[in-house]
């Protein structure tokens, strides 16, 4: 027995962003077949001289990456989803708290997604329903001295 669901891709997306989109899906996809420690680093140097993102740029960013791949829109496209909401960030300055991590209620199941502002943009669970493993967040700023 299955279990029938419905994709919800964004229809508001303008068409320059999903443009956008399409162009950070490659770098997204291939960074999803590295393994975590490699996508840290990758991510790491990405982020510099990034601010922090605005939960609106990063739910923006998701957005756009669903509308743009149904991989991405589907249950299975997590990674790409993030990987891709991330560089799309980047793309405009801006870096979201990249996780990945596991769900903490049973049955076990891996998941990544992105954050902003303290909180899980675009997942619709409440706080806490996933645990991270491993984050990428905005670079630290600099002190004034």
């Amino acid at each position: 027995m299955t279990t029938p669901s419905a994709l919800e891709r964004p229809t508001d997306v303008p068409l320059s962003r999903r443009l956008a989109a399409r162009l950070v899906l490659l770098p997204a996809v291939a960074l999803a077949l590295l393994p975590p420690r490699r996508i840290r680093t990758v991510l790491g140097i990405l982020r510099r001289g990034a601010t922090p993102a605005t939960t609106a740029q990063a739910q923006n960013a998701r957005d756009a990456m669903c509308a743009a791949s149904l991989h991405c829109a589907g249950p299975k496209g997590c990674l790409p989803r993030s990987l891709g909401a991330a560089l799309l960030c980047r793309l405009g300055g801006t870096w979201p708290t990249w996780c990945t991590g596991v769900r903490v209620v049973p049955p076990f199941t891996a998941h990544a997604w992105i954050e902003a502002e303290g909180r899980s943009v675009g997942e619709g669970v409440p706080e806490g329903y996933f645990a991270p493993l491993v984050t990428v967040g905005p670079p630290p700023r600099p002190t004034d001295r």
